[in-house]
């Protein structure tokens, strides 16, 4: 009993310590609580006097305004050219439909689609053997009147016989000859040809059917005389005329190359308003008829224009405008605009080409704000 009796001063102590201590937390969470709404009452009424002080002073209002961090550009002064750019395709003037020239059935089709084949080279070949034997039986005549034709000669030479017999046999001999030699034609009709150095782009005949002449065989493309035509929209009549230059890609090849407007055409297409322009195009080996391509025509071009960049211009109500940096602030300068390419447009009214841009943050910024360069 008496153990207990020595701890009783002690726990009691300890209660006395923790009720204490816990009572100066909560003053101290009040003290927070009330300092925390002060401060709120004096930030709103900060801020009140000075959106008021602002509506008197503007000088003030720029002044207290946050400085935003942006980047900058540069409005350039020199050189812009605009071109229109449009897809073309290569195409070729030797682009021919080969017919039958004679009657007869197919014997053989060596022709492809999309072979590439030679001048002369053999694409089919017809049954001729009717013309053929008409050829023998004419060689058998033609020998015949040959040699009544030379007897008769010597006989009129010696002043044998009339001369209608001599006149005869010569005509009999000289029409056989030509007859001859027009079935002689006939029989190499018979033998289908590429008229030039090109590709079969279509073959329309199959092996035994039978043909007339006239009869569509195959559609054949030139590896020569190549151009590029290409649809322009209408709005462009006028501003391009033959001999414009042209900057031509192909992507498929990676190749670029520089030529000239060759033609203009004068009648526009009802169904998507477009005219048709024909770019010249020398022999090149990598090149090939139907191959896609990128005109860059030039339509434009200034010695002395102002140009930005074309993704700063915003617009409004008023007009299109964007932001320069002016001792630190922002100012807003309304701009007439010309032509755009890339992202580079020209700027004919607003900037003397001087001038500092706001290039990051543009869209953040506002006029009279005060912004920050940043050095990176």
């Amino acid at each position: 009993m008496k153990l207990v009796f020595k701890f009783l001063p002690i726990l009691a102590l300890s209660i006395v310590a923790s009720s204490c201590a816990k009572e100066g937390v909560e003053a101290k969470k009040a003290e927070l609580e009330a300092m925390k709404k002060q401060l709120s009452e004096l930030s709103s009424q900060i801020k009140n006097l000075e959106a008021e002080i602002a509506k008197e002073d503007p000088e003030f209002a720029a002044a207290n305004k946050k400085s935003l961090l942006i980047t900058t550009a540069s409005a350039k002064k020199g050189e812009f050219t605009h071109y229109v750019e449009v897809t073309g395709s290569v195409l070729s003037k030797k682009n021919v439909s080969i017919s039958a020239e004679t009657a007869g059935r197919i014997l053989d089709v060596p022709a492809i689609e999309g072979m590439r084949v030679s001048k002369g080279q053999v694409l089919a070949t017809i049954d001729a053997e009717v013309i053929q034997r008409n050829i023998e039986e004419m060689e058998n005549n033609l020998s015949l009147a040959i040699t009544v034709f030379e007897k008769q000669e010597r006989l009129w030479k010696q002043k044998i016989g009339t001369e209608i017999q001599y006149l005869e046999a010569k005509n009999r001999k000289e029409g056989l000859e030509k007859s001859l030699a027009s079935m002689k034609t006939q029989l190499s009709k018979a033998v289908v040809r590429a008229p030039f150095n090109g590709t079969v782009e279509t073959v329309r005949v199959r092996l035994g059917e039978l043909v007339q002449p006239g009869t569509p065989m195959f559609q054949f493309v030139g590896e020569s005389d190549l151009f590029i035509e290409a649809d322009i929209s209408e709005s462009y009549i006028g501003v391009l005329s033959k001999g414009d230059s042209v900057e031509v890609s192909f992507p498929s090849i990676n190749k670029t190359m520089k030529t000239k407007v060759s033609a203009i055409g004068s009648i526009i297409n009802p169904n998507n308003r477009t005219f048709k322009v024909e770019v010249f195009l020398p022999n090149l080996p990598e090149v090939k008829p139907n191959m896609i391509s990128v005109l860059k025509i030039q339509d434009y071009k200034n010695k002395e224009s102002v140009t930005v960049p074309a993704h700063l211009i915003l617009a409004d109500n008023r007009g299109d405008y964007l932001f320069t940096v002016e001792n630190g602030v922002a100012k807003k300068k309304y701009v007439k605009r010309g032509y755009t390419f890339g992202d580079e447009t020209e700027i004919l009214e607003g900037l003397n080409g001087t001038e500092t841009l706001v290039d990051k943050g543009f869209r953040e910024v506002g006029d009279n704000f005060s912004v920050n360069i940043s050095q990176l």
